[in-house]
């Protein structure tokens, strides 16, 4: 990789190498299937495909959540996508998600079946589905709406940007990190008045807002995201530490994060999940 101030864009663009970083391999600027694969199917209305990312906790959290609350509807087989192996590039996988990315949602209670992609898109079918953690409220709905689309495109600078320089990147380079961190912060810094003036980052309620945020941020700050809490100062940002403290002590979102988690201590994975009791069996 060249410096950026001795590179030339060319006048035209190719693909003739891999970028490098961990993620180079599955990177590429096509669309569409690679391979033909069939994905499994469970028993339950809910058919997930994913990865315990922050973007694929988003619904396992939700989930867990809406089950918690009673709705038998909400039962759910959550099948791992391994994307270092390129399972979201098989032929079923896209089917669901043109995109190629997870998480990838299947909801078979209705005939014919409904796909949902995008973790903001799956979160809000999911909700006004069951009713629950989505005001109805028309001003309290759209203070909802308005920060799950703020997580949705502040997210990409944390991890496209700051994740990739200061953590993945195959070299340090001191222009692109110091850009994102200072954008980071500045996300940061954003959710920290916010939620000195409120327990819960739409108001007094936890809603979909929460569950969209708290994987990225409230886990960034916590420390289980690219290590980087001492290097952004993350004890500064108090009234994001609170929060993310106490979302992270809500039992479905514990269970929600271990959805399809692959790294990490062996008490905090399950690869696949398809009744309650998969988290007591791999806890044993």
């Amino acid at each position: 990789m060249s410096d950026s101030a001795e590179y030339t864009p060319p006048a035209v663009w190719t693909w003739d190498s891999e970028s490098g970083g961990t993620w180079a391999k599955i990177n590429r600027p096509i669309a569409g299937a690679t391979h033909e694969k069939t994905l499994p199917v469970g028993k339950h209305p809910m058919q997930l495909y994913s990865l315990g990312t922050p973007n694929g906790a988003k619904v396992t959290i939700l989930l867990e959540e809406l089950l918690a609350l009673g709705h038998a509807g909400a039962e759910y087989d959550a099948f791992l996508i391994d994307i270092s192996a390129g399972d979201q590039f098989g032929s079923d996988f896209v089917d669901i998600n043109p995109n190629s990315k997870i998480p990838a949602l299947l909801d078979r209670s209705v005939n014919p079946p409904v796909r949902v992609f995008e973790s903001a898109s799956i979160l809000m079918y999911l909700a006004e589905k069951f009713g629950a953690f989505l005001p109805t409220a028309p001003a309290a709905r759209a203070e909802c709406l308005s920060w799950l689309f703020w997580q949705m495109g502040s997210a990409p600078y944390l991890g496209g940007g700051f994740g990739h320089f200061y953590a993945y990147a195959p070299m340090k380079i001191e222009y692109c990190i110091n850009r994102f961190t200072m954008e980071v912060k500045r996300q940061l810094d954003v959710l920290d008045r916010n939620l000195a003036t409120r327990p819960f980052i739409a108001g007094n309620e936890y809603t979909l807002a929460d569950i969209a945020i708290f994987p990225w941020y409230g886990v960034l700050v916590t420390g289980d995201l690219y290590n980087a809490q001492e290097f952004l100062d993350v004890t500064s940002y108090r009234h994001v530490l609170r929060w993310a403290e106490q979302v992270g002590a809500r039992p479905a979102v514990k269970r929600g994060k271990r959805v399809n988690k692959v790294w990490g201590p062996a008490e905090e994975q399950l690869a696949e999940r398809h009744d309650a009791g998969d988290f007591t069996r791999a806890a044993s």
